[in-house]
């Protein structure tokens, strides 16, 4: 409140020191105005006097001349010669004395008899010659004021002989006389000025005031006054200036600038003024000085006002402050704390109406802190009461129908005393209507009958026909109820609706044991089934089923018609024999058949009945029809494995070969050379798996070179295998040894990991910036569609940039899954590396797909360049191959370059890069771990 006083207060006092300042400021401004005011009028009056008197004196002198009686004389007798002779010897004295600049004598017809005085420009002009003869014709004394190039007064005195006029003699002088008795009498600077007077040769250039129009005559201390003149022409006219002075702010100081006219203007003359230039910067320093001084004094008043208010309001103000801040203790039932902070006022008479404030306060205090007593009594009273109701209405409304589950309340006799209304929903009925119906008969009929609710609590599962004709699955949870009926035992019955939850767990279990494409068994559940059949004593077969052609369905309608083709292969094999074995799909187009305690007459009978069933399966997309055909290998335990994962490898083994003898779809494994050649297969498999582990591989290389110069541009990767015989000596393995194994058993795609990662290890250990490796990739490596993601983070970990990287594939293997591996090779030159098309020319459809897939190099096979001097027809494929592959902007390199002769027809014939023994035969790297 104080402060709110203050500013109200400062804000009118401000005010008030304000306007005082202002008034006194523009009373001070109004009487220094005035007195430049008067000062001015004074003067005007002064230079009107002083011309007078000027005058006077002109007519007194000449008075004086004209009475001379030698003038009259020669006058009279009209002698010239006399005339000038007349006043000869009085002229000297009268100029000096007089400060006369010129004297004439006029005769009756105005021209002049005699002259003397000064006899420059404009000081002998003759003035007006009305004003002469009026002058002749009155016989009466006449003074006249002319300013043309220079301001003169003149005064004529008509000369009288024997009683008439015989002549008038004329005198004049400049009014620099009157300037310097004006400069004398105000102490102001004066300048004389001509208006409208034309330029004359000898004026000085300083002197004209173009603003005006003008010429300054004369002016009192030049090189000061002048620039303030001017500054005024350019402010105001001289019409206004004679109205009303001009103030200029010069170097520092105030000068205020007034006209005042010479006289009377004389037509067709120019006119003169006097103007004067007056310093006023004391008397406007000293207003300013005024000012400041009573500003300072109201704001010395209004700064005592304000703190006398604060003073005097200081105490009252911290008191009601006491006071607003204990009064919300009120509303908040702190009493204690409110009497404490006015507790200063108890047992004192009041002294003001503050104190009676207080007063009242605490009165007030101790009147409804006794209410607020006997309210707590009574509400304590009041909320035991309402402790029973609340528990009443929170079981009903919450538990009884917020929750989506069934809540019926029975008693010991199972009639219904209360449901909500998600119960009577689920049976289709109102909840009200269900009052008194039997428990069993509504909501427990198809549970066990043998249940008892009363003398068992817990949790029970039954059987409930909804009104909508579903059979629902609710679990029942029965609490008993102490304090419901009095006498009598209740039971709250609390049913959560299952349903989904059991379908859901029967659709998992289906899951976790079919494919969920074709419904047969998974691979699990057939690895798991074939565990348990496989054992010592126990006799069977297995068959291994892969379709003919699946991937041409794939390519040709996409993989949409594949599984359409999967989903009848699998209805015919489970609707014509799934009642005879375990029949599962174990991945892609491969499927398996359990034979449990069958021979192998059986397991060749339904070989030959499956092969029947499929080959009349067929799928049209898009006007073209596919035909299903099977390769079946057949397998028998324990004759061709004693152990799963054994039977397995036979029966897959069985299928390669079913696949060599397209005639009879099938192959029951029976040979020994069938033996010998799995055993073989699963010794590879070994040392492959062996070789990844413990890296038992070598990388080798060859150069690959520019065939202009012979140049090395990069060299090939070869991959070998290193194997230790009992006695400790290695022996080096080619790839022909064991990369059939490999792509056969799915191991491929772990050497080509392993190459992969070697070779960059290579690249970063050698540090050589031009430094390129082609690297072998395989088909299956091709339909990998993580193969990108693992070479892009090989890169980055070992710091190889993509340029040093050549990826290398077989035209065959591009071409088995064309869509795919165009997309991955794609994705391959997009990191940055370089793509190789190996063995180009031996496909029937090599030129077609030489534009389509994303290559670099096209390596031509050595099947050409070895017969390429004997053979006519190779040298027309290399032709071909090298300008088609031109035409696409692909490099060509030739393989199994091993003579000389070789070279110049490769030369000849434009092939880029050459391979071979004749450049260099293959050699190892020793990169280490």
């Amino acid at each position: 409140m104080k402060w709110q006083a203050f500013f109200a207060t400062s804000i009118i006092l401000l005010g008030l020191a304000l306007s005082i300042t202002w008034i006194s400021y523009e009373s001070l401004m109004g009487q220094f105005s005035s007195h430049q005011a008067a000062n001015q009028q004074s003067q005007r009056l002064q230079i009107e006097s002083a011309l007078r008197s000027s005058a006077g004196d002109l007519k007194q002198l000449a008075s004086i001349v004209a009475s001379s009686e030698s003038l009259s004389k020669a006058l009279e007798e009209k002698d010239r010669e006399g005339v000038a002779q007349s006043l000869k010897y009085q002229w000297p004295t009268i100029q000096l004395e007089a400060g006369v600049d010129d004297l004439k004598i006029i005769g009756l017809n105005g021209r002049p008899v005699a002259s003397y005085g000064d006899k420059t420009e404009g000081s002998s002009a003759t003035p007006d010659t009305h004003w002469l003869a009026h002058v002749i014709a009155n016989e009466q004394p006449g003074d006249f004021l002319r300013c043309q190039q220079v301001c003169r007064q003149y005064a004529a005195v008509p000369i009288l002989s024997n009683g008439s006029n015989a002549g008038i003699v004329m005198v004049s002088r400049s009014l620099i006389e009157v300037m310097s008795y004006f400069m004398g009498s105000s102490g102001n600077d004066i300048a004389l000025i001509l208006n409208n007077r034309k330029k004359s040769f000898g004026d000085e250039e300083e002197r004209w005031i173009p603003d005006w129009g003008a010429y300054s005559l004369a002016v009192t201390h030049k090189e000061k006054t002048l620039p303030i003149i001017k500054s005024a022409a350019k402010a105001a006219s001289l019409e206004s200036i004679m109205v009303k002075p001009v103030s200029i702010f010069r170097d520092g100081e105030n000068f205020e600038v007034s006209l005042i006219p010479i006289g009377k203007s004389v037509p067709n003359l120019e006119a003169g003024y006097f103007a004067s230039v007056e310093n006023v910067s004391k008397q406007l320093s000293s207003i300013q000085t005024t000012t400041r001084t009573v500003f300072v004094v109201a704001l010395a008043g209004w700064g005592f006002s304000e703190v006398l208010l604060l003073f005097v309001l200081w105490k009252p103000v911290q008191r009601i402050r006491a006071l607003t801040e204990a009064l919300p203790g009120l509303a908040t039932g702190d009493y204690t704390r409110m009497r404490s902070a006015l507790s200063g006022r108890r047992g004192e008479e009041p002294r003001d109406e503050i104190d009676v404030l207080v007063d009242s306060a605490l009165s007030l205090a101790t009147q409804l802190e006794s209410l607020e007593e006997e309210v707590h009594q009574r509400g304590e009273k009041l909320e035991s009461q309402v402790l029973e109701l609340r528990k009443e209405r929170d079981l009903i409304g919450n538990l009884m129908n917020a929750a989506q589950v069934l809540v019926v309340i029975h008693d010991d006799t199972g009639t219904v005393q209360l449901a909500n209304r998600y119960a009577g929903k689920m049976v289709g009925q109102d909840e009200h209507t269900l009052e008194g119906a039997a428990f069993r008969e509504v909501f427990y009929k198809l549970g066990n009958s043998t249940d008892s609710l009363t003398a068992s609590f817990g949790q029970r599962e039954s059987e409930l026909m909804s009104q909508d004709g579903q059979l629902k699955t609710i679990v029942w949870h029965h609490t008993a109820l102490t304090e419901w009926a009095g006498e009598r035992q209740s039971t709250i019955s609390v049913g959560l609706d299952i349903t989904d939850r059991k379908i859901a767990e029967m659709r998992l279990s289906w899951l976790a044991n079919r494919d969920p494409l074709t419904e047969l068994y998974n691979r699990r559940y057939f690895e798991k089934a074939l565990q348990q059949a496989v054992l010592p004593g126990a006799r069977g077969a297995m068959l291994y089923m892969d379709l003919d052609r699946f991937k041409e369905v794939n390519e040709l309608g996409g993989h949409q018609a594949g599984d359409q083709l999967l989903k009848l292969v699998s209805e015919t094999l489970r609707r014509e024999f799934g009642s005879q074995g375990v029949f599962a799909r174990l991945g892609g187009d491969e499927f398996a058949v359990l034979l449990e305690r069958s021979n192998a007459e059986a397991a060749v009978g339904l070989a030959k009945l499956m092969s029947e069933k499929l080959e009349n399966i067929s799928l049209d997309v898009d006007g073209q029809r596919h035909r299903t055909a099977a390769s079946i290998g057949i397998a028998l335990y324990p004759d061709h494995g004693p152990t799963p994962k054994e039977l397995m490898a036979s029966a897959d083994f069985a299928m390669y070969k079913a696949k060599e003898h397209v005639s009879s779809r099938w192959h029951l494994l029976a040979s020994s050379r069938d033996r010998d050649v799995l055993q073989e297969r699963l010794y590879w498999e070994e040392k492959l798996r062996h070789a990844l582990k413990y890296e038992g591989f070598e990388l080798w290389h060859q150069p690959i070179a520019k065939v202009t110069d012979s140049a090395v541009s990069h060299y090939e990767i070869l991959l070998r295998m290193r194997i230790d015989d009992d006695e400790g000596q290695s022996s080096i393995i080619s790839p022909g040894a064991f990369i059939p194994i490999a792509e056969k058993s799915g191991l491929i795609v772990d050497v080509d990991r392993w190459v992969l990662t070697h070779s960059l290890k290579l690249i970063n250990r050698l540090r050589d910036p031009s430094l390129k490796l082609a690297v072998n990739l395989s088909a299956q490596s091709l339909r990998d569609e993580t193969l990108t993601r693992f070479l892009k983070d090989g890169l980055i970990e070992h710091r190889v940039s993509p340029s040093q990287l050549i990826v290398e594939v077989t035209e065959t293997a591009a071409v088995t899954d064309f869509s795919t591996a165009r997309c991955i090779l794609q994705e391959v030159r997009d990191m940055g590396c370089s793509v190789a098309l190996d063995d180009f020319g031996v496909g029937f459809s090599s030129f077609y797909y030489l534009d389509q897939l994303p290559a670099d190099y096209i390596k031509i096979d050595g099947s050409f360049v070895q017969d390429l001097p004997d053979s006519r027809r190779s040298q027309v494929i290399v032709k071909a191959v090298v300008e088609i592959a031109r035409g696409f902007g692909k490099k060509t390199v030739a393989e199994f370059v091993d003579r000389p002769e070789i070279v110049d027809m490769l030369r000849e014939s434009g092939v880029d890069y050459m391979q071979g023994y004749w450049l260099g035969r293959p050699t190892s790297f020793d990169i280490g771990g």
